[in-house]
């Protein structure tokens, strides 16, 4: 029986576009009560392979975090089985609004100790004690109340690009960090002010809400969906949309647009630029913004000794990536002093 992915991304590309199928890049989240993690995961990897699902979706005892992508004449396929699972049944579905047939080329089904890593002990609060969910509309309405302290529970790589007018976008590496700095900051207007959090499917604030509540904040709210719902609706009902910039997903997409303006600059020369990259040489994989010249200028690279790895051997490329250190060193978020026009 077959629970683990046996096809490289190149296999998988090519296959992919043999089939000639256009893909539909789907998000969804459900915080339950698993018992068992593990046996879950291998049901969930045999269906999914069977669908013809690629992605990369984590399994607490928590609940469920998914990121994939389907064939879209076996959407309805997929929304049954999901549907067949007491807890998944008319589960909320984030489908992309800007597709792409190769958003994702692995299925990777993992159990994770959470689905998202936040740092908190569940057993001291109530998570379901949620804040208050708000749709497009109510959520203009709330940004635009004076009373209102609008929070962006994103990390800087992500608010770097594209953000809601007016929002707090706190300058932090994970999630995990972000929540004691915003509480510190916001502590004294936890009976004055209206919360109103959001995030990029509505994941991190539907835990960051129940945390904060249990912290004595009394008015709090989240965007049903997150921004990925938000643009949905003002697309189909014709509202006002107040988001500027680019929405940061986690797919080789890198980012999808939801408002006209490019708000960041090019990490390496300064230009107007919103397109994330990852550094072509493997023992770095720094992600940043790179514009089309500066990526034929440094093929694709976020610096010059990057740059002149790539030109080595493979075999010589292996060897310098090896070993503990290094290994740690790859998959930067945007922090290196190689970055001349970094903003943070």
């Amino acid at each position: 029986m077959q629970l683990y992915n046996k096809l490289s991304a190149e296999e998988r590309r090519e296959l992919i576009r043999e089939s000639g199928k256009e893909r539909l890049t789907i998000s969804f989240y459900q915080y339950t009560h698993l018992g068992n993690p593990e046996l879950f995961r291998n049901h969930l990897f045999i269906a999914f392979d069977q669908l013809e699902v690629l992605g990369r979706i984590y399994v607490a005892h928590e609940g469920i975090n998914a990121q994939l992508s389907i064939p879209a004449d076996r959407f309805e396929e997929f929304k049954e089985f999901l549907d067949g699972i007491h807890f998944l049944k008319n589960v909320r579905l984030n489908i992309a609004r800007e597709q792409d047939d190769e958003s994702f080329l692995k299925l990777k089904v993992k159990v994770r100790p959470k689905i998202v890593a936040d740092g908190l002990d569940d057993s001291t609060f109530d998570v379901t004690n949620k804040g208050k969910h708000v749709d497009a509309m109510e959520f203009n309405n709330l940004i635009d109340d004076p009373d209102t302290i609008l929070v962006d529970m994103r990390n800087h790589y992500e608010t770097e690009i594209g953000h809601f007018k007016n929002a707090w976008t706190p300058d932090v590496d994970t999630f995990r960090e972000s929540l004691p700095i915003i509480e510190k900051e916001i502590e004294e207007h936890k009976s004055r002010k209206k919360l109103v959090m959001y995030c990029t499917g509505g994941i991190r604030c539907e835990k960051a809400s129940a945390y904060y509540k249990h912290r004595g904040f009394e008015n709090v709210y989240q965007l049903e969906g997150g921004i990925i719902e938000y643009h949905r609706q003002v697309t189909e009902k014709g509202l006002e949309n107040k988001f500027r910039g680019k929405n940061f997903v986690f797919d080789h997409r890198l980012s999808e647009r939801i408002g006209d303006e490019v708000i960041a600059n090019c990490h390496q020369c300064g230009a107007p630029c919103d397109t994330h990259t990852n550094c072509e040489n493997d023992a770095c994989h720094l992600l940043f913004i790179q514009c089309e010249e500066c990526k034929k200028q440094y093929d694709s690279c976020c610096s010059n000794e990057c740059q002149d790895i790539i030109k080595l051997p493979a075999e010589e490329q292996k060897r310098l990536r090896a070993g503990y250190y290094n290994s740690n060193n790859i998959f930067k978020k945007g922090r290196s002093e190689k970055l001349k026009f970094k903003k943070h």
